[in-house]
């Protein structure tokens, strides 16, 4: 029973390292939390992304909603080993938030304590 069980797990350690590879895949591997605060004349958006720089980091409009993507690469310390835990989601991320109906302008985007803000506000 006790091999069986290391077995399941060097398993499962293997297709940690196969699904979280950088490149291994072009579809995003994961979401990355997002805060949306409503003022009267603006959105303020924030997106947790914690280890991402911002050069790899990507916001556009996609019909009525806002996208984000990019990718958090495993840092290269963790290259060549056996992976034990990996909780901290690496790879590809895309986060699509819907936005209401109309035309908006993004008039901030900034990274501040590992958080993207997005500020956006409607077109009169």
């Amino acid at each position: 029973m006790w091999a069986h069980a290391l077995e399941m797990l060097a398993q499962a350690d293997r297709l940690n390292q196969q699904f979280f590879q950088p490149g291994a895949t072009a579809a995003s591997a994961w979401e990355p939390p997002v805060d949306i605060v409503e003022h009267d004349d603006a959105y303020h958006i924030i997106v947790a992304l914690p280890g991402v720089d911002a050069s790899r980091m990507r916001v556009y409009f996609d019909g009525a909603a806002l996208v984000v993507t990019g990718e958090r690469p495993l840092p290269a310390s963790c290259h060549g080993g056996s992976i034990r835990r990996l909780e901290i989601p690496y790879g590809r991320f895309q986060r699509r938030i819907p936005i209401p109906a109309g035309q908006f302008e993004l008039f901030q985007q900034q990274v501040e304590n590992g958080c993207l803000i997005i500020g956006l506000r409607p077109l009169s």
